[in-house]
């Protein structure tokens, strides 16, 4: 296990050591927070506020997340910061007036995230309803999702494209973080809102390209892709990106619809493919390093109407770093 340097250790402690500033750990240690909402929940201006967080993620404590107009903080978890920060929070009393009045502003703040989140369900109702009408059991396919991986536990999960944050909590049991990725902030919206539900801090969500992820190489030990595939252009990339950030050993799930000929959600609904042949994705997944270990299909029940949807697990092999690194260059080169 590598430590710091007697100099960053004093860097960090100075850097934590102000009441405001260990406020705000304790808050983030909750989960991800705009600015703006730290600013109500302390009850300080912003431009202070701001000063106090630019202190923390100099010091190496906060990720800092621009989205639109709004920048998100979050609590760096892994690495020797992340060890430093719960020693310390470990310590904090959970019954200090202070902190107990910060909760309970926090609660508020939540509270109106979900607020948001159900006026845009409400104005949407009629087109998710016309949508789910159209899919499996939402628990059928979620069950045969979690029973892929069944048993196995996860450092980091990424799930593209991931609308309501519905695959994060699905997972969360199983992952000791998690991040969901997603390019509308209305969706961001919707999924912290039910991640707040969830009371998880160590998810989150961010504004970003499914097709140019900011992520590392081999970072990921599992990747989700829930129906998200019949919306791109060139799923094909999404793929290639699942398969470049997922680490050795790691896991690649995807959900989407089997081919189908319902032609209204291209119009309606800006699908762009309508459905995917097994061979072809599983075809994607090989293309870009990765084996494929099943492929499973869940089918309407006889005299229902709706669309098959066909799951494909696949996993990047068990290579030294040198030789999956060198794997990944060739397909690249190759495409």
């Amino acid at each position: 296990m590598l430590g710091l340097r007697m100099d960053k250790i004093v860097d960090i402690v100075r850097a934590i050591g102000e009441p405001t500033r260990l406020r705000i750990l304790v808050l983030l240690a909750r989960g991800e927070l705009a600015a703006g909402e730290m600013s109500t929940v302390l009850n300080q201006s912003q431009p202070r506020v701001s000063r106090h967080l630019k202190l923390l993620a100099e010091g190496g404590l906060l990720e800092r997340r621009p989205e639109g107009a709004w920048v998100f903080f979050r609590l760096k978890t892994d690495g020797p910061e992340g060890r430093i920060i719960r020693a310390i929070l470990d310590e904090v009393p959970q019954d200090d007036l202070v902190l107990v009045r910060d909760l309970e502003r926090l609660a508020q703040v939540q509270v109106q995230r979900e607020e948001v989140a159900q006026a845009y369900f409400e104005t949407a109702a009629d087109e998710w309803h016309a949508l789910r009408r159209l899919h499996q059991p939402e628990a059928l396919v979620e069950a045969r999702l979690v029973d892929a991986v069944a048993g196995q536990h996860f450092g980091l999960h990424i799930d593209l494209g991931s609308g309501t944050g519905r695959m994060i909590e699905l997972f969360a049991p199983q992952a000791r973080r998690a991040e969901g990725v997603d390019s509308s902030r209305k969706m961001l919206a919707l999924a912290r809102a039910r991640l707040d539900d969830t009371g998880s801090g160590q998810a989150s969500v961010r504004q970003a390209d499914i097709l140019g992820l900011p992520y590392d190489d081999d970072c990921a030990d599992l990747v989700t892709i829930h129906q998200v595939l019949h919306y791109l252009p060139e799923p094909q990339a999404a793929i290639k990106e699942a398969a470049r950030i997922l680490k050795p050993g790691g896991t690649l799930l995807i959900a989407d619809f089997a081919p189908h000929a319902y032609e209204e959600l291209r119009q309606a609904h800006a699908h762009r493919r309508l459905g995917f042949p097994d061979q072809e994705v599983s075809n994607w997944c090989e293309q870009f390093g990765l084996v494929v270990e099943g492929v499973e299909h869940i089918a309407p029940e006889a005299g229902q109407a709706g669309l098959a949807v066909t799951l494909w697990k696949a996993a990047h092999p068990r290579l030294a770093p040198s030789t999956a690194t060198q794997e990944r260059l060739e397909s690249r080169i190759a495409t």
